[in-house]
């Protein structure tokens, strides 16, 4: 595996400008101090009552997510470039989607295969042909970057249905400022914590044109049973907007209206949090009882906005993702500025071959699996799963893409032993509305807690950091030799 980029550390062992800082509040904070503000942390967390599923953990099916204390930390200048990257993919991704269920140009034009997107699982025939509110469909984006080689961004995954996350970033930032306020007092910080207003903002702009006077948005919800459910009520609590299950709205001659003490009252829009097979019993799964008899209808009617847009779940395919920079040189006219990490799609005879040859070397991905399940990490696997894969890959090679093992980028984290770097990752979120793109600076920062882990998904045992993006303008780069007490330069180095 090549050597991964240090996010604070250069290659001649000096401390990179932005971390300057940093390296110097982990050398001056004694270990003792960092446990304690650990285990204070993991109080308020609990106090907060964020919980995750740890998948096939059976003694503990929920569990606080884990938070490392150390920040990650992204110039203002490196952030601006990838800012500007962000919204030219999602600008992108939004006419593609829209295209897709509409003339089709770029699948007559032949710049990607037809049956990669109508026969693809979630691709919504129903949405053929219609036109739905402002004419966006992903309203809000959360797009996974990685830091590799020489620190360069790349894009690994596009999450259009129904981005989760968001909790962790604004929780995450409320307990740094409590736990490190002489922290912060040596950075200048852009904040997140206007993120909730910028998707009220958003929301508000995408009331269908018949809605008169101030919108009614509700935030609609699986129940409380969901594994995101903390979330679904932070954010409604944090807009000021109603949690509302599929029992709490019905729909009258196609106009959806929420249940109230006072009686009907008409909703202009629904951050749904369902996915679209459970929107709507009389359009599609036909058990679902999660979501609203006629929902669909008053949806294609132009009477509801539903963010994000029924069928964004193709722009998720990761056989899609694949064609994300020639659909951004066919809509825009323009090379990417983010890159895709190359990826060889198994449907392809030559592509097929040279993976099921190069298996152990590779990562293999469903390509519409999520969560980090369903894959294969070619050299961290056992013969026995590599056999496996290699079987499930010659069956049905079409539901598989494969890309090199990563070496994602490192962060310092904190641990009781000491400070060590472990593998991260980054989801900004991008809000799309009638009014333009948002972009909040900074994201969540996903971190893999095991040594030697790639997988970040706090699922299978990641953990999160606070991510800022801050002024380095007057920063410069510091000589070696600045670590915690306790850390050896070996373990920085690892």
């Amino acid at each position: 595996m090549p050597q991964c980029f240090d996010e604070m550390t250069l290659a001649d062992g000096a401390t990179r400008a932005v971390y300057g800082r940093i390296a110097h509040w982990l050398a001056a904070t004694p270990s003792e101090l960092l446990a304690s503000r650990r285990a204070q942390a993991e109080l308020l967390f609990r106090r907060i009552g964020i919980t995750f599923a740890v998948h096939g953990d059976k003694d503990a099916a929920e569990r606080l997510i884990p938070f490392d204390i150390v920040p990650r930390l992204l110039g203002r200048s490196e952030w601006a470039r990838l800012e500007e990257g962000l919204r030219q993919r999602v600008k992108a991704l939004n006419l593609f989607i829209a295209d897709i269920y509409g003339a089709q140009e770029i699948l007559k034009s032949g710049v990607m295969p037809t049956d990669i997107v109508l026969q693809n699982p979630y691709y919504e025939p129903e949405m053929a042909g219609r036109r739905i509110p402002h004419d966006i469909y992903v309203h809000i984006a959360g797009i996974d970057i990685v830091r590799i080689d020489a620190g360069d961004f790349y894009v690994l995954e596009d999450n259009l249905r129904t981005p989760s996350g968001v909790s962790y970033m604004l929780e995450n930032r409320e307990v740094m400022m409590r736990l490190a306020p002489d922290l912060f007092a040596e950075y200048r910080v852009a904040p997140v914590e206007n993120y909730p207003d910028a998707l009220l903002a958003t929301l508000r702009s995408i009331v269908p044109r018949a809605a008169r006077g101030e919108p009614t948005i509700v935030l609609l919800t699986p129940g409380q049973y969901n594994s995101a459910y903390y979330e679904h009520s932070f954010l409604a609590d944090k807009l000021g907007v109603e949690l509302v299950e599929g029992r709490d709205l019905l729909v009258r001659d196609d106009v959806v209206y929420m249940r109230t003490t006072e009686g009907p009252k008409r909703v202009d829009v629904i951050y749904r949090r369902i996915d679209d097979a459970f929107l709507d019993p009389l359009a599609f799964r036909p058990d679902s009882v999660l979501g609203v008899p006629g929902l669909f209808n008053a949806y294609i009617s132009g009477n509801v906005t539903l963010t994000n847009a029924v069928g964004t779940g193709i722009g998720d395919d990761k056989a899609i993702y694949s064609y994300v920079p020639n659909i951004i040189e066919f809509y825009l006219g323009e090379k990417p500025i983010l890159k895709n990490v190359p990826t060889w799609r198994c449907r392809e005879a030559e592509a097929l071959a040279y993976v099921l040859d190069h298996l152990p070397e590779l990562v293999v991905k469903e390509v519409n699996g999520s969560g980090g399940f369903g894959m294969l990490i070619g050299p961290h696997a056992t013969r026995e799963e590599i056999d496996t894969f290699r079987q499930k890959l010659r069956a049905k090679p079409d539901n598989f893409i494969a890309q090199p093992t990563l070496s994602l980028s490192t962060c310092p984290t904190s641990f009781d032993s000491g400070i060590a770097p472990r593998h991260v990752d980054l989801r900004p979120f991008v809000l799309s509305g009638s009014d333009g793109i948002r972009v909040v600076p900074g994201g969540l920062t996903r971190v893999a807690l095991k040594e030697g882990s790639l997988v970040v998904n706090s699922c299978q045992g990641g953990g999160t950091k606070d991510t800022w993006v801050v002024d380095d303008s007057h920063l410069e780069n510091l000589p070696c030799g600045a670590f915690a007490p306790g850390t050896t330069r070996e373990a920085m180095d690892r």
